[in-house]
This record gives structure tokens, C-alpha cells and sequence, in this order.
């Protein structure tokens, strides 16, 4: 989570305007970024403060920031001194009423008397002192009770009272003087009180701490400076809220408080006294931030949406809900889900007239080609969930008994024995190869593996507009290699977040980078046998399948290639170089690798040599999905990747390849593909190789042009595999290519 989100959802709500400006300071991070290849910045809104021992530095952009930065540093210090004195009032309030207590109840201990009178309150070394201010709770009576809701039932029905007046030692005397057991409720309910806001005290000194580390983080690295190390140690450190004494001085009177909880409930049980008290303050964190924050987001959007009116003919698309009257009641029902319903009418139509047809002299061959065209018509029209589509064909393989014997004369098998190859073929070695793709990909990606690799290659790039364009597209293609054409951009689109920001707002060389990521993204998505599920039906289609390394020697030329082709062709169309533009350039990161990294590097580059030289080890692996099981088990058992990751791969994705495997298996086992294959052989039987290739790969461009890649391979490639057998040779595996690579 950004820190942006992290300090907006931690904060206390009523002290929102206190914390750093953490979401400012951004603001202007990026402003003077643009001053340093535009012109000078001069922040208006800054206003004169204190002046910091590190303004002798004659940097311009120092002079624009370190100002900000002390404006925030005595914001936070004026506001942390009025609320430190306020709660260590409340503090010195409490023990002596906890010692009034003990008074009345005959029973005041020696350590209670040590408390009234070691406790002196010291003066904050500041001249803000002064009287005692409102109390520092404006909660409503709800919130008081939300932080106090381990008090028992029967304590609370007993007497209730208004957090203010307890927190003030004011005990209203409604029916007369209250009792001891009354009193000590009170105090209780006091003590929760105090020990939640001077844990939310110490929570917002650590907070604005990180706060200030993070941002300077950002100037060092936006900037080129090292300013973070000496603003931190020599002012942030040395301000009153960040001193170790402060801290310290906050945890003593923590300690006071937890010492009368403990006295008051647990029988001086300090261990208990201090997990019931952050069962509290955890109980308080969690009603606050499903109420306050819940309505203050809904307010914040609801101020972005302010004036925002959508254009008559984007209003006129937006379609209303029916309302249809039922004997149960009113039912809304969308207008989509009328036209998604007729299209699946229309689906089950055409599967009940194929199924009925008989077009093929077998009734299995008959049933499968039904199924078939099910299956395309939902993948292609997207009625239902993709994933949802392959579920529903190994169902309907068994039900409609689609599979036979492989030993001639065929025998058609039954449910029983469908239903085990069906599933024993859906989870194959292909589909292992791909978790094992999601696994490296996913290393990569949450331990900032491939962003810092990009960072390395593309703060070489220069600034020559052309040349930073070139090298954009090459790290998307390497990129999408290994952590999939769809997460590559998204990679590439944050690291050129600098040179964006600092285009002029008419310049095209921004178009320009940013459909030259998405393209070359797209064209890296065939370079490697994992980078995206289409590739993975590839070589289920192929025999005998490819290794890495001839996968690698036709792909990565080819895409080399169509990556220059493109470039050329931005170049002309966009003409960046006509705009006279200096680039800003992509610093390398400056974080040193970890141990952590240098493994997952390690085991991805032992698994990517494993499977460019499967087929040399097949004796002792068998097949390259075993060998993806490797960074599976390690990522996973080390603890680098973990149940979360293992959850958040893309299931759906797996599901879909699964259930074109089983469609693929079953229109080969039932025979359909042959008698396909052997139709379109007599119709292209005139026709030279080339030829052949011309008109599948016509056939595919119009095709996979309307629907989902993977869709239309898991429809297509099958049937050419097969007519590719037919043309005899090495025919097979060079058509499925040839089509594969069409499908991009």
C-alpha cells in the first residue's frame, strides 16, 4: 500500500489536518521537477518559517523544499506539545482520583501514594505552554462506548455516564453520591480512555516520522540529492515530538496508566492488564475506521463527482434497471442481463440443433461438434465468465459421452470411464509450466526485481527522444516475457512517470511512448513459452513440443525485428524529434540488492536453463512442467512468496487453459478432428504449402480480430494442428506457429 493510503487510513480522523502534508509535498516534489529543465519555481503558498541550519546549501531546489519541510516539522511540534500536555494532565487527574478512590474504599496501597506523589509534570520545553485546554475526546457517546466495550453488562447497566464528565472527574449526582463499585467503573471506563489516546499520541509521532523518511525518500530520488540522512538526523530528530526522551516520557505515563488498570480490574496482573487494554484500543482502531473514514471517503468522492456531468451521448448509453412485479415482491432487473439472456437462448439453440443435426456419420463425432460450437459461442460472445465456459465442457464431455477408444474398433467409453480421462487430461504438464510462470513472475514482481532492472537499462537511454522510445519498447518486451504482456506495461507506464510529467501539455512524444509500450508489450507476450496462455496451447498442439531454446531462437529474433518496424513507424507518424524535446532521464535506482532478490534472480535463471535444456534431461525430469515445480517449492516453502500470492495468481486464466485442454482432447479422441482435418485437406488439396498458410493465417487474423486471444487459440489451434499433420513433414509445429504468432 502507497503511503499516501497508509497515513489516510491510520490517522486519527479528528487529527487529520495535523499529520504531514504528505500528499503536498508530492505535489511539489514533482513541480520542481519540472523546474529543473523548465523554469524556476517559486513556491507562493509556502510561508516564512524558522529557517533550517541545512538553507546554507545553495541549491535551488533545496531552498524550494527544505522550507516546506520545516513548515510541516513546527506544524507537527506545535500540535504534539498542546496534545502531550493535555493527556499528561489527564494523567496526573487520574492517579489522583484513583487515589481519592483507594481513600474511600479504606484500602489505599503504598504504591498508590507513590504515584500521586512521584508524578510532576515537567513543562514541555516549549513556549506554548498554557492553561488547561478542551478536553482532547470530542467523540460522540457511541465512540466512548465502542473503546470501552469489554466493560461488562452488568457494570454498565448499573450507572452510565458521558465520557466527558468522566474524563473531567465531574460525577453528576442524579440519585446521590455514587458507590465505590460505581466509582470504580468510571475510573475504568477513564482509564481505557486515556490509554487509547496516548497510544494514538504515540502512533502519530511514528507515523509522521515515516512520513517525513518517505518523502525526502522521494526528493533524494527525483532530484538526485542526498538530503534525506542530514534533514533526518539533523532536524527531524532533533525535534521535540521524535526525541528519544519524548518518547520515553509518553511510554512512562503509559506505564502509570496501564499500573491503575491494572489495580482496578486484573488484581495488579500487569501481563492481563496490557492485552485488555489493547483489546480495547485494537476494538476503538476498528469502529473508527469503519465509521469516520468510512463517511469521509464517501464525502471525498462524492466532492470529486461535484460538478462532473457526464456528455448527452454517454448519458444516453447508460441504461436504467426494469423494474418487473413479481407475486414475491419487486424484482430490478438490468437491462444487460436481458441481452445477455437472449444471447445464451441463442447459444442453447444452436447447440440443440447441432446436437440434432447428425452431420456426422458418428454419434459421438455429432455430439462433440454440438459441444464445440457451445463452447465457441459462449468464449466468443462472452455471455457467461470465460472460466465459467471451460468448467461446463468437461461436464458436458461426460454427459454427452464425446470420447472413445483409442484402440481401433473404436468403442465409445462410458461416463464412468470419461470422467477419468477427461480430468487426468485437464491437469497436464502444461498447465504446471504455467504456475510456474506465475510463480517467477510473481517473484519478480513483488520484490521490484524487474523494476529495478528496467530503471538500470533505461537511465542509459539518454535523452534523445527516439532513443528513449526504443528503449521503452525493449524493456516492455523483455518484460512481458516473464511477468506476462498484461503487468508489463503497467511496469513500464510507472517508470516513465517522470518524463510524462514533465512533457509540454501539446507534445506527442507522450502518445507516442505510451502506444509503443502497449505494443511492444504486446509483441513481447510471444517471446517466451510462459509470457501469455495462448503460447501455452501452443505447445500443447505441437509435436514434438518445442524446447525453451528453439523457442527462444525463432521468437526473440522475430520480435526484435517487429519492434524496430514499429518504432520506424511511431516515428514517422508521431515525428517526437520535430518537438525540439530534452527528456527527463529515468534515474537507476539507488537500492542495494538483497539477499532475498540475488535467490529469486538465482532460481529463476537455474529454471529457464533447466527448461532450455529439457530435452537433454528428459531421462531424469520427464517433462518440462516437473521442472516448474522448482520455483513453485522454493518461492512458497522459503517464504518469499505466500498463501496471499499463491491465491492472487490468475485462477481464471489456469481454468480456461484447463478447460480448452479437455475441449481440445475431446474433439481429438472422439475422432472430429480428423474428419475435419481430412475435409479441409480435400479442400485445400490444390493448393501449395504457402497457400495453406495464407489462408489459415487469413482465418485467424479475422478471427482472433473479435475475440480473446487465448479464446481463439484454444478454438483454432487444434483444428491446425491436425491439418498440419495431414500436409505431412515438419508441417504441424510450423503452422501452429505461424498461427500462434498471427494471434498477437
Amino acid at each position: 500500500m502507497k503511503f499516501t493510503s497508509t497515513l489516510q487510513f491510520n490517522c486519527v480522523p479528528d487529527w487529520a489536518e495535523h499529520y504531514i502534508s504528505y500528499s503536498n509535498l508530492k505535489k511539489l516534489i514533482y513541480q520542481i521537477e519540472k523546474g529543473l529543465i523548465s523554469v524556476p519555481i517559486v513556491p507562493e503558498d509556502i510561508e516564512a518559517v524558522e529557517v533550517s541550519p541545512l538553507l546554507d546549501s545553495k541549491s535551488r531546489t533545496n531552498s524550494i523544499f527544505i522550507p516546506a519541510l520545516d513548515k510541516e516539522l513546527a506544524k507537527i511540534s506545535i500540535f504534539y506539545i498542546s496534545k502531550e500536555k493535555e493527556l499528561f494532565d489527564e494523567v496526573t487527574s487520574l492517579v489522583h482520583d484513583y487515589a481519592v478512590f483507594e481513600n474511600l474504599n479504606d484500602s489505599l496501597s503504598v504504591h498508590s501514594n507513590s504515584l500521586v506523589t512521584g508524578l510532576s509534570y515537567q513543562s514541555s520545553e516549549s513556549a506554548f505552554s498554557q492553561g488547561r485546554s478542551s478536553h482532547p475526546i470530542r467523540r460522540s457517546r457511541s465512540a466512548s462506548d465502542a473503546a470501552t466495550s469489554h466493560v461488562s453488562s452488568d457494570d454498565d447497566e448499573n450507572y452510565n455516564y458521558s465520557t466527558v464528565n468522566l474524563l473531567e472527574g465531574r460525577l453528576p449526582y442524579m440519585w446521590g453520591p455514587p458507590s465505590i463499585e460505581e466509582r470504580r467503573i468510571h475510573l475504568k471506563k477513564r482509564t481505557v480512555e486515556l490509554f487509547v489516546w496516548l497510544s494514538e499520541l504515540k502512533s502519530y509521532s511514528s507515523l509522521n516520522k515515516t512520513g517525513f523518511s518517505k518523502i525526502l525518500k522521494k526528493y533524494d530520488k527525483v532530484t538526485s540529492s542526498n538530503l534525506k540522512d542530514s534533514y533526518l538526523s539533523n532536524v527531524v530528530n532533533d525535534a521535540y515530538p521524535f526525541k528519544a526522551s519524548t518518547i520515553k516520557k509518553l511510554e512512562d505515563h503509559i506505564l502509570k496508566v496501564q499500573e491503575i488498570y491494572s489495580y482496578l480490574c486484573t488484581n495488579a496482573d500487569m501481563d492481563i492488564a496490557i492485552r485488555e487494554l489493547k483489546t480495547h484500543l485494537r476494538e476503538f482502531i476498528v469502529w473508527e475506521r469503519n465509521t469516520i473514514w468510512r463517511d469521509i471517503i464517501s464525502l471525498e468522492r462524492k466532492s470529486h463527482a461535484v460538478g462532473v456531468k457526464a456528455p448527452v451521448a454517454v448519458e444516453q448509453l447508460v441504461e436504467t434497471p426494469a423494474n418487473i412485479q413479481t407475486p414475491f415482491g419487486m424484482v430490478i432487473v438490468p437491462k444487460t442481463f436481458w441481452r445477455s439472456f437472449l444471447l445464451l437462448l441463442v447459444c442453447i439453440a444452436a447447440f440443440l440443433f447441432f446436437l440434432n443435426a447428425n452431420f456426422f456419420k458418428k454419434e459421438e463425432q455429432n455430439n462433440c461438434f454440438a459441444l464445440l460450437i457451445l463452447a465457441s459461442l459462449l468464449w466468443s460472445l462472452e455471455v457467461i465468465p470465460l472460466f465459467v465456459t471451460s468448467l461446463l465442457v468437461p461436464l458436458m464431455v461426460v454427459c454427452l459421452r464425446v470420447l472413445r477408444s483409442d484402440d481401433s474398433p473404436h468403442k465409445r467409453l462410458d461416463a464412468h470411464e470419461t470422467t477419468k480421462l477427461i480430468f487426468s487430461t485437464m491437469f497436464s504438464p502444461v498447465i504446471m509450466l504455467l504456475l510456474g510462470g506465475f510463480a517467477i513472475a510473481g517473484a519478480l514482481s513483488k520484490y521490484h526485481i524487474a523494476k529495478m532492472m528496467a530503471t538500470i537499462v533505461l537511465s542509459k537511454a539518454g535523452t534523445k527522444p527516439s532513443f528513449v522510445l526504443l528503449s521503452n519498447m525493449f524493456v516492455a518486451t523483455f518484460a512481458s516475457m516473464w511477468i506476462s504482456n498484461v503487468a508489463a506495461p503497467v511496469l513500464c507506464l510507472s517508470l516513465i512517470q517522470p518524463i510524462l510529467r514533465s512533457l509540454p501539455p501539446d507534445s506527442s512524444f507522450g502518445r507516442c511512448l505510451i502506444l509503443g509500450i502497449a505494443l511492444a508489450s504486446n509483441i513481447g507476450g510471444m517471446a517466451s513459452p510462459i509470457s501469455s496462455p495462448q503460447n501455452i496451447v501452443a505447445i500443447q498442439n505441437m509435436d514434438p513440443s518445442p524446447t525453451w531454446a528453439q523457442w527462444f531462437f525463432i521468437a526473440i529474433p522475430l520480435c526484435i525485428i517487429v519492434d524496430v518496424l514499429i518504432w520506424l513507424l511511431l516515428l514517422w507518424n508521431y515525428q517526437p524529434h520535430s518537438d525540439s524535446l530534452t527528456i527527463h532521464p529515468i534515474r537507476s535506482t539507488r537500492d542495494p540488492w538483497t539477499g532475498t532478490q540475488i535467490f529469486v534472480i538465482v532460481v529463476t535463471i537455474i529454471t529457464i536453463l533447466l527448461w532450455c535444456t529439457e530435452k537433454q534431461l528428459e531421462s531424469f525430469f520427464g517433462d518440462m512442467g516437473v521442472i516448474a515445480v522448482i520455483p513453485l517449492v522454493l518461492f512458497f516453502g522459503t517464504g518469499i512468496l505466500t498463501k496471499e500470492d499463491f491465491n492472487n495468481f490468475l485462477w481464471t486464466v489456469i481454468i480456461l487453459a484447463m478447460g480448452g485442454i479437455a475441449l481440445g482432447s475431446a474433439v481429438h479422441d472422439s475422432g472430429l478432428l480428423h474428419v475435419i482435418a481430412k475435409t479441409f485437406q480435400s479442400m485445400t488439396s490444390d493448393l501449395d504449402v504457402w497457400q495453406v498458410f495464407v489462408v489459415f493465417a487469413f482465418l485467424v487474423l479475422v478471427v482472433a480480430t473479435f475475440i480473446s486471444h487465448t479464446v481463439g487459440a484454444l478454438i483454432i489451434l487444434p483444428i491446425v494442428a491436425e491439418i498440419g499433420d495431414k500436409l505431412g513433414g515438419s508441417h504441424r509445429n510450423l503452422l501452429v506457429m505461424v498461427c500462434e504468432y498471427i494471434i498477437f
